[in-house]
Formats: C-alpha cells, sequence, structure tokens
C-alpha cells in the first residue's frame, strides 16, 4: 500500500480511536503522534509491523521541567516521518527499550539515560555514552535543573 499521510492518520485513528485529536500533520512527510504511555507499545508495533515504518532514524529526549518525553522519530522509505511523543514522569522516569525492534536504538537509549536520567528496562549492559565513564553519578546535563559543576569534578579527580 502507498501510504499517506492523512492514510496513516485514517489507519491509526481508526485502530486507536484514542488517537483521534493527537495527531499533527505538521506539513507534507511530517506526521506527529502523541502517544498515551499505556499504549505505546501496540502503536509503535503497529507503525513498525503493520504500516512500514522500518527505519528508526534517532530518538530525543526532552527535559519538559514538570515531565520528560520521548520522542521516536520512525521513517517510511518513501520519506514520511512518524514522530511518535511519549511522556515519562519525572518522578518515575522508567521507560522501556525498543531494542527488540531496532538493535541499533540502543546507542540513542544511552543517551536518555546519560544525558537525561532515565531507566530504559531491557537496555542491554554497555559502555556509557556520551558522557566519559567518570562523569560524576546523578549528573545529567540535559535536565534543565541541573547546574554547572558536575564537569569540574572530573577535572578535580584528573588533578
Amino acid at each position: 500500500m502507498m501510504w499517506t499521510e492523512e492514510k496513516i492518520q485514517q489507519e491509526l485513528t481508526g485502530k486507536f480511536a484514542f488517537l483521534d485529536g493527537k495527531i499533527k500533520l505538521q506539513r507534507p512527510r511530517r506526521l506527529w503522534v502523541d502517544a498515551p504511555a499505556e499504549h505505546f507499545d501496540a502503536i509503535f508495533s503497529h507503525l513498525v509491523r503493520q504500516m512500514d515504518f522500518p527505519v528508526l532514524l534517532t530518538i530525543t529526549g526532552l527535559d519538559e521541567t514538570s515531565q520528560f518525553c520521548v520522542i521516536y522519530h520512525l521513517a517510511q522509505l518513501e520519506g514520511i516521518v512518524c514522530n511518535l511523543k511519549v511522556v515519562v514522569p519525572k518522578d518515575n522516569p522508567t521507560w522501556k527499550s525498543v531494542g527488540t525492534f531496532f538493535p541499533g536504538g540502543i546507542i540513542y537509549e544511552r543517551e536518555l539515560v546519560d544525558l537525561l536520567g532515565l531507566k530504559i528496562e531491557g537496555l542491554p549492559p554497555g559502555n556509557r555514552y556520551p558522557l566519559p565513564d567518570d562523569w560524576p553519578d546523578g549528573q545529567f546535563p540535559l535536565r534543565k535543573d541541573w547546574k554547572r559543576g558536575g564537569e569540574a569534578a572530573i577535572k578535580e579527580k584528573a588533578s
């Protein structure tokens, strides 16, 4: 099937009625979907397996002060990009890995851990990324409430 932005929107709202009003057509070939956390797995799987979104471009993490948002940028080979956004609460910043769908996405998930302090369930053990291994624990430089000084602890250790 040749997908258009409108067909994608119709398919998603037909399958997931609660998405009605939660899908924005930003511009040609760009959609934004606000996914409820409890339905994320079903929506993500449907996009990847049923709607021909075989490419994970990247994962973006945002600190929106009162909550975190994780955005999965999925693409079709024809060039349509669907940005699937989910809210992760700040008081329990735990989310799940999509590594079973996209093993290469693990590097983006490590960024969420290092830079925002999210806990990613199912993320296999590995090196930190992109921060150095001696970066101080509990210092997450992309959080809005982060205060400079974490990097000073590293310089002191090196001296």
